[in-house]
């Protein structure tokens, strides 16, 4: 049990560092340009108002994204993503060293290359060792959307115990105006704080445990809402559907997505992550090499017309490449390569 962290987490030199941490590549932002010409007197303030508590976050600015996918984000001001920078600092010490290995979202030195990497070696592993190999693949249903409050609330205070701590905490989860229809019970996360990755992990670490300490699973890579278990035996798999849908419903009052559950053979290619992992290589999913040519022809076009420079227009490029750097990619490579060149020289 951990007391006395709320008076650390608000104090000046925290919000400054809270502060260091959240501008970086933000520095050019209009918001965040207002907020650094009055720094301390911003963030003395901060600090007044979560001292005497007085501290309220301020209404969320929404907008959608897609990421595939369309989501719907929730952006906080730039005062209260300092204090959500704060409370991250202080929750990520504590519970960082309790996370399963195997769990790759949102923390350092993990991601979603070394999170492919590692269910291949489990793949070929068990592969080797069986001459069989299958993987069930699990989402849970409208996961940050159906994070419960209380039951969050209960996970951490088994290891905090500072009432004000809790306060800022509480605080923090019910800024997010959502709340289960029918119900009196708070839930959801919104997906835009740097807080809610966290918690997520918190929050699943409970499924994390449960698999590989209760039952005994060792091949289990978890990436968010998203998990996998490698076995040799199908029929196994099929079973700890059932179990694995009992726990998270009655533990943590979550589904998994009756549409996103299978079981595969290893053979059939293994989509995880943005990645197929095959038997004698891994590969990019088809949407995910189409969504990275349609994104690198849109930068091409911006730089010819001159609205993005060389410079950051090399920075892009050179981040897909490092994407595209840990799979077979020589196809792929050559066709941006290919296009980049004929479209550039073409304009000159």
């Amino acid at each position: 049990m951990i007391n006395n962290l709320f008076d650390k987490t608000i104090s000046l030199e925290s919000l400054l560092e809270a502060w260091d941490k959240f501008k970086i590549g933000k520095r050019k932002k209009p918001d965040v340009q207002v907020f650094e010409k009055k720094l301390e007197d911003n963030l003395f303030n901060l600090h007044e108002e979560l001292a005497s508590k007085t501290y309220r976050h301020e209404p969320y600015k929404e907008f959608y994204i897609r990421d595939p996918k369309v989501r719907l984000i929730h952006k906080s001001s730039v005062r209260d993503r300092v204090v959500n920078h704060a409370i991250f600092k202080t929750l990520n010490e504590i519970f960082e060293p309790i996370f399963i290995p195997e769990s790759y979202s949102s923390r350092i030195g993990k991601g979603t290359h070394r999170g492919v990497k590692s269910l291949k070696q489990h793949l070929i592993e068990i592969q080797k060792s069986h001459g069989k190999c299958f993987v069930l693949k699990c989402d849970i249903k409208k996961f940050f959307h159906s994070i419960n409050h209380a039951v969050l609330l209960r996970i951490i205070q088994t290891k905090i115990k500072d009432s004000d701590m809790i306060w800022l905490i509480r605080l923090l989860l019910d800024s997010f105006p959502n709340r289960a229809q029918f119900e009196r019970e708070r839930v959801g996360c919104p997906i835009g704080n740097l807080t809610s990755q966290l918690f997520a992990n918190i929050y699943l670490n409970e499924l994390d445990q449960y698999i590989t300490k209760e039952l005994h699973i060792k091949s289990y890579l978890r990436y968010t809402d998203d998990f996998v278990i490698v076995h040799y035996d199908r029929e196994h798999l099929t079973q700890l559907i059932t179990t694995i849908r009992i726990f998270l419903h009655v533990k943590l009052e979550l589904k998994l997505h009756p549409n996103k559950i299978s079981i595969r053979k290893y053979r059939q290619g293994i989509d995880f992550l943005g990645y197929v992992a095959l038997s004698r290589a891994t590969v990019l999913r088809t949407k995910t090499k189409n969504r990275i040519l349609l994104k690198i022809k849109e930068r091409v076009s911006q730089l010819k017309e001159g609205k993005i420079t060389e410079e950051k227009f090399m920075q892009i490029l050179n981040s897909y490449l490092g994407v595209l750097s840990h799979v077979n990619s020589h196809k792929i490579r050559a066709e941006i390569m290919d296009y980049i060149w004929k479209n550039l020289n073409s304009s000159s």
